[in-house]
């Protein structure tokens, strides 16, 4: 399938410009295109993820991708999807999370290889050593304040309080990021997600009224789940692509609980398979929902890439034994230790031999003992995944993996940690 068949096929389209002329660049051969990513934290998470993908695939069907991280925006601020003005950092925090980003989208496309090898940009180069007086004179002048105004993202913010004069310039400052790599690089594509359409097509604008030349935009549609909300925040808030700020298990998990009304769009936007291969895990899904397949499928391959191969099969193993279809004792400590972070926890003393029934009721998995003790004759008690029969059953010292955490689970999904203290 070609590249842009494929795009549409996976629903990687929300917007372009002229979509006959881009496509004939995209089958000329080699197409440099640039896509931002701004230092507002110390890692990009999946929200971000979706685009990079983008960007592979390009670079896969031979395109050269130039990610820019956004030294000099990321100290001002995007108004885009949201309702009040952004914290401003440090320049010293700003220029250490360029830093820590670069790295990870180093680890994501490939930078050494063939022609189109990708190229990283930082936008502080052009913009820090430019005036104030010939930003204004040479850039500002091409902007009508009118067409500035009527941006969703700025008209938005209006009407729900206002916007800084800061926030208000960062359509220029992307605008002139287009033209950087347009000169710099021959860079005739602009991508983002769906909700930059305005400042990328300021862009493309700008390039032509300053170069009397043609470029293009393309955007992506913003990934939201069917209930509506945004994909990839959870109740503790985003998915990082950072192992230490998101475990490689609890992103692994993550992906493995997609609703299975998300499922197909999202492996259509984030695996790497064919289009046939996809057809046939939906396939196997439909016909068979409740062995997950395609939910593991999918968070198998996205953990691999961000993670390796190796974490991911390891954290798959974790979860499989967390849930009673693994052994818990074949799992090494460092993954046990991931594995739990994220579950109810209880503690109790070495000189202790608690029962079943009274840490699980501690850790409000189950409101009461008497609550307890029905799981247990209702035979949903386990203890390092070997059932409960008894009300009576204490922890001993040989139940603690590693000397000092064991599993209680209720049911299928229900799980407490209780980590023996020295």
């Amino acid at each position: 399938m070609k590249l842009w068949e494929d795009l549409v096929w996976r629903g990687s389209i929300a917007q372009s410009t002229d979509e006959v002329a881009l496509r004939s660049e995209l089958e000329k051969g080699s197409l440099s295109f640039y896509v931002g990513f701004d230092p507002t934290a110390p890692s990009l998470h999946i929200g971000n993820l979706a685009i990079m993908v983008v960007m592979r695939r390009l670079q896969e069907a031979g395109h050269r991708p130039i990610p820019l991280v956004g030294g000099a925006t990321g100290l001002v601020g995007d108004p885009s999807g949201r309702n009040q003005e952004r914290s401003l950092n440090e320049e010293s925090v700003v220029a250490e999370w360029v830093e820590r980003i670069r790295k990870q989208l180093s680890g994501f496309l490939d930078f050494e290889h063939g022609k189109n090898r990708a190229v990283l940009a930082n936008n502080l180069d052009w913009t820090a050593p430019l005036s104030a007086l010939d930003f204004l004179r040479d850039i500002g002048k091409h902007f009508s304040v009118n067409q500035m105004l009527a941006k969703d993202s700025v008209s938005a913010r209006l009407e729900s309080g206002g916007i800084s004069y800061t926030e208000f310039s960062y359509q220029v400052l992307q605008a002139l990021d287009f033209l950087e790599l347009f000169r710099r690089e021959n860079c005739l594509l602009q991508m983002g997600g769906s909700d930059q359409w305005g400042n990328i097509v300021a862009g493309v604008d700008l390039i032509r009224r300053i170069e009397g030349k043609s470029a293009h935009a393309l955007t992506i549609p913003l990934i939201v789940k069917s209930d509506g909300t945004k994909f990839g925040k959870t109740a503790s808030g985003s998915v990082w692509l950072d192992p230490s700020m998101t475990s490689p298990y609890s992103f692994f998990q993550f992906f493995l609980n997609t609703d299975d009304r998300d499922l197909v769009q999202l492996l259509k936007s984030y695996s790497f398979k064919s289009r046939e291969e996809l057809e046939g895990i939906f396939a196997e899904h439909e016909a068979n929902p409740g062995a997950r397949k395609a939910h593991r499928a999918l968070a198998l391959e996205v953990t691999g890439y961000i993670h390796g191969q190796e974490t991911a099969h390891r954290v798959e193993k974790a979860s499989q034994a967390l849930f009673g279809q693994a052994e818990l004792r074949d799992l090494d400590e460092e993954t046990l230790e991931s594995a739990i972070s994220e579950l109810p926890q209880v503690d109790v003393a070495v000189s202790e031999s608690p029962l079943w029934i009274d840490l699980i009721a501690s850790s409000g998995v189950v409101d009461s003992k008497s609550a307890a003790r029905r799981v247990i004759k209702e035979g949903g008690a386990y203890l390092n995944n070997m059932k409960v029969g008894d009300e009576g059953t204490m922890l001993t010292e040989a139940d603690f993996l590693f000397g000092r955490i064991a599993l209680l689970r209720k049911g299928k999904r229900d799980l407490v940690a209780v980590l023996r203290k020295a």
